[in-house]
C-alpha cells in the first residue's frame, strides 16, 4: 500500500517534463534550420568561386581583349546587379562550328553566358570586375565593392549575393552588404 504523497507522478511533474521536452525539441529544430542555412550559404560560396574562376579563365583566354586599355576591354566594365538590372544583353552565339566570332564578339558571348549563370545561380547576385589594389577593407574587416582603378593593379572579380546575414545588414538599403568572393585575375598578357 502506498501513501498518498508517494503514489506515482503528480500532474505538475508531468507538465514540467513535457515543457522541458518541448524546449529541447524546439532547440533541435532551430539548430537544424541554422545548419540548413549554413549549408545553403556554403553551396552559394562554392558556386561563386567556380563562376569567378570560369570568368578568370575566359578573360585570360581572350588575349586580344586583355591587351586593350581598360576603357575598351569589355571585361573591365562588368558591373551587374541581378536585383536591379535587366537581363544581361544578348550576344551572338560563338559556340557553333559555323560561328565566325572575333575577340569582341567572343567576349560579349562569354560575358552574356556568365552573367546569365550568375542570375540563375545566386539569389540577388551582384558582380563587379575592376582593377583594385586593395579589395579588402581593414577598417571594416571585409571585402569592399569600390575599386581603386589603378592601371597598374590587376583585375579582381567581386561577387556577392543576398544571404540571411546580409539581409539584416542592408535592411534599409537596396544593396548587397559586401562581396562574399573576390578573385584576383592576372592576365597572361602584359
Amino acid at each position: 500500500m502506498c501513501l498518498k504523497k508517494n503514489c506515482g507522478f503528480s500532474l505538475l511533474e508531468v507538465l514540467i517534463s513535457i515543457v522541458i521536452l518541448s524546449l529541447t525539441a524546439l532547440g533541435a529544430v532551430g539548430l537544424q534550420l541554422d545548419t540548413l542555412q549554413t549549408s545553403r550559404q556554403a553551396a552559394y560560396h562554392s558556386i561563386a568561386v567556380a563562376l569567378a574562376n570560369e570568368l578568370a579563365e575566359e578573360m585570360r583566354s581572350n588575349e586580344a581583349q586583355m591587351k586593350l586599355p581598360d576603357g575598351e576591354n569589355l571585361f573591365s566594365s562588368i558591373k551587374y546587379d541581378s536585383r536591379t538590372d535587366n537581363n544581361p544583353p544578348k550576344s551572338s552565339t560563338c559556340y557553333t562550328s559555323s560561328a565566325n566570332c572575333g575577340p569582341v564578339e567572343l567576349a560579349r558571348a562569354d560575358i552574356y553566358e556568365w552573367l546569365s549563370n550568375i542570375q540563375r545561380s545566386l539569389p540577388g547576385g551582384r558582380v563587379v570586375v575592376c582593377r583594385d589594389a586593395e579589395p579588402y577593407s581593414e577598417a571594416k574587416a571585409s571585402l569592399k565593392w569600390s575599386c581603386s582603378s589603378d592601371a597598374r593593379s590587376g583585375f579582381v572579380i567581386k561577387i556577392g549575393w543576398n544571404s540571411k546575414k546580409s539581409q539584416k545588414e542592408t535592411s534599409e538599403s537596396n544593396e548587397v552588404a559586401t562581396p562574399h568572393v573576390a578573385i584576383p585575375v592576372e592576365s597572361y598578357v602584359r
